[in-house]
């Protein structure tokens, strides 16, 4: 039986770990492999906009796993929506962008959406795809954002603990919401941390994308 390989493309490796996680607990037939270009997510915050440069840079890296055999692609990184959706458009095998999987399941909760991000960055993208999903399905949606400050610099220094406490003092100041997203793949030890609301469901990207690409191409 054939196996599929997922090529997993990261900007920060703080997202390795979680994802490599969620593939061996619900896909571990998925043979994955991890590019990580860790200039990215510094470039992005350098230039304060995604440029034409950008977009080729990931369009490159699309082909270059393309062309290491990849039956489908996964970027993790959350800030660079439409650079993604150029790298789809020039390849011949899925390419996921990291969130919108779990966006979709965001707004089967309800038209109320919290969306949380410890890279500031990722919050326009992030919201974007959600308003334009919103459209698409007829829905008027209503989104608060927070940007956790000090959380992603409190996980790359080792304190993960400290982290997901940032990142669930966040969520309570969004208090009551239909769904609870967290926007990014190295957020996802955090929801452990958030109290439970009634009616809010939180969601992470790892297990809605591993998922997603299951049932694409594990049928």
């Amino acid at each position: 039986m054939h196996s599929p390989r997922i090529a997993l493309i990261h900007a920060t490796p703080v997202a390795i770990e979680p994802i490599v996680s969620a593939f061996k607990r619900l896909w571990p037939a998925a043979r994955t492999t991890n590019l990580l270009e860790d200039s990215l997510s510094a470039d992005l915050a350098a230039d304060g906009e995604l440029t034409p440069r950008m977009t080729e840079r990931f369009v490159t890296l699309a082909r270059y796993a393309r062309g290491c055999g990849a039956d489908a692609i996964l970027f993790t990184c959350s800030a660079f929506g439409p650079a993604i959706e150029a790298a789809r458009a020039s390849l011949d095998i899925p390419v996921l962008k990291p969130n919108e999987a779990m966006l979709e399941e965001a707004i089967e909760s309800g038209p109320r959406i919290g969306l949380i991000a410890t890279f500031e960055p990722s919050i326009p993208s992030l919201k974007a795809e959600l308003e334009e999903l919103g459209r698409a399905l007829g829905i008027a949606l209503e989104i608060r954002t927070r940007v956790v400050t000090g959380a992603l610099a409190a996980l790359h220094e080792g304190q993960p603990a400290e982290h997901d406490r940032r990142i669930a003092a966040a969520a309570e100041e969004l208090g009551d919401c239909d769904a609870l997203v967290l926007g990014q793949f190295s957020m996802a030890s955090a929801a452990e941390a958030i109290p439970q609301r009634p009616g809010r469901t939180v969601l992470t990207s790892p297990a809605s994308a591993v998922l997603r690409l299951k049932n694409t191409l594990g049928r």
